[in-house]
């Protein structure tokens, strides 16, 4: 066995073959990344310092593999260049290999080169095998170890496109098989809406849809992204009142391993999978207001910078929010920042209710009748005339989600292939309480008004509270005692 050793005054050899290719190397174009070099030897990470201070980005050194933990608790570097003996009289290269492991447990993706002088092709054929990427001996050839490193650094940005694409693919399949269909609707409002989608698509312009729960906001996005030059990227959404104000930074912006409690391994925020494409933000009223700088911030910028992390990514994405909350009000109360709704509201669409879509509420009817029809095995079933004019005359105050989940109810339970006005169990203006009966007593009324508010906010109870003027726990109350 033939080992290779060094004298340590050769590093003056290598210092002085530095200066004759420095001229090679400052008409060399500087390399992206960060190295992080450990080694005890004082000389050598000067050595190697110098020479590669011109080829990457940033260099990090340590003479104390003790410290690497810390390091990789913060970030990752590009590449490590990595000793493989560190106590005096000890050159088997267990204590590199100890490292190495340490290294790929926190990041498999870690790009390692091993560096030793008492280096051999079994311990080289090892190295690799443990998970190294290269393995590289002293004294080294510049030349060599610049092109080993050049190497490893496209290797790194191979393996972090590859995660990349997998933590992407990982967010998509959430959106897949949602069923979203297309607008459906030759109403004069919707006409006129439609007209305003097809000016606003092709622009970038930042959309705010508003309009009342149920009206169909997120097809309308969906509508404006599949017009635009965007469309052969992804939409993504994200709704923001669904999501507790603790996961809202993490889910908008990811996070890196060990970012908090649960960061078990890294996860790609809504901003990088929309890159390229449209990212829908839902409920944006709902928004906590300590969360909006942040948001402002990464809209403006179209940066972002995942928890945990320190590195930013740049995006490029067009927003389209939207709410069924009043925003003139919540800026009034100072619950929603002026400087945000003026960059997300460049354009403004008020989707219309169900109830002002006139004959609109038959065509999505249909529409629904087929669909659940054959989900549920029920082919042949439709509606009679006075069922029709029952669905046309109810204000929907649900709008037209309330009218899809009212179709697919009627099929299932129904034993008829023709429904009929009694397979549907609300009343025709039963949205507005001048329709009811003078003879309902108080208790009547205040069932009637929980009903229909909860009705109207899609069963959201603070929504639903703050409307009847009362608090959730006493909603709750009302709601058990009326056996709602």
């Amino acid at each position: 066995m033939v080992h290779t050793s060094y004298v340590p005054g050769t590093y003056f050899v290598i210092l002085f073959e530095f200066f004759i290719v420095s001229v090679f190397i400052l008409i060399m174009s500087k390399f992206a990344g960060h190295i992080l070099i450990v080694d005890d030897n004082a000389s050598v990470l000067n050595s190697l310092e110098l020479f590669l201070k011109y080829q990457f980005e940033r260099i990090s050194t340590l003479r104390n593999p003790n410290l690497i933990p810390g390091i990789l608790g913060k970030e990752f570097p590009d590449i490590i260049l990595l000793d493989m003996n560190f106590s005096a009289g000890i050159n088997t290269g267990n204590e590199g290999f100890f490292w190495l492991n340490n290294i790929l447990k926190a990041d498999p993706d870690a790009v390692v080169v091993m560096i030793t002088a008492y280096g051999d092709i079994e311990l080289a054929i090892r190295a690799i095998k443990e998970g190294a990427t290269d393995f590289v001996l002293k004294p080294w050839d510049n030349n060599k170890l610049l092109a080993t490193l050049q190497s490893a650094l496209k290797l790194r940005g191979s393996k972090k496109q590859v995660r990349y694409l997998k933590l992407k693919e990982k967010q998509l399949k959430e959106d897949i098989g949602r069923g979203f269909s297309g607008i459906i609707g030759d109403s004069p409002v919707m006409t006129e809406l439609l007209k305003t989608i097809h000016k606003v698509a092709r622009t970038d312009a930042s959309v705010l849809l508003t309009g009342e729960n149920g009206t169909g906001k997120e097809l309308i996005a969906r509508e404006i992204h599949r017009l635009s030059n965007r469309s052969k990227n992804d939409f993504i959404s994200v709704d923001l009142g669904a999501l507790p104000d603790t996961l809202i930074e993490s889910e908008l912006f990811g996070h890196v391993k060990g970012a908090f409690t649960d960061a078990r391994e890294d996860r790609i925020g809504r901003f990088e999978v929309a890159n390229g494409g449209t990212l829908f933000l839902d409920e944006i009223g709902n928004l906590n207001y300590t969360l909006q700088p942040k948001l402002l911030t990464a809209i403006e910028q179209r940066k972002i910078t995942p928890l945990g992390s320190n590195r930013q990514h740049d995006v490029n994405i067009r927003i389209i929010s939207a709410t069924n909350k009043d925003m003139n009000s919540l800026l009034k109360q100072k619950l929603f920042r002026e400087d945000l709704f003026y960059r997300i509201n460049t354009i403004q669409i008020e989707i219309p209710p169900l109830r002002c879509r006139g004959n609109d509420i038959l065509l999505l009817a249909e529409h629904y009748l087929v669909e659940f029809a054959a989900r549920y095995d029920r082919k042949g079933i439709r509606l009679s005339n006075k069922t029709a004019e029952k669905l046309k005359s109810y204000a929907w105050p649900g709008n037209v989600r309330e009218l899809r989940h009212t179709i697919e109810k009627a099929v299932i339970l129904t034993d008829s292939t023709n429904l009929v006005p009694e397979d549907f169990s609300f009343e025709p203006d039963d949205m507005h309480l001048d329709f009811v009966l003078p003879a309902m007593n108080l208790e009547e009324l205040e069932k009637k008004a929980i009903s229909l508010s909860l009705i109207h906010h899609n069963w959201n109870i603070a929504e639903a509270a703050r409307e009847l003027g009362i608090g959730r726990q006493t909603l709750y109350r009302k709601i058990e005692k009326y056996k709602i």
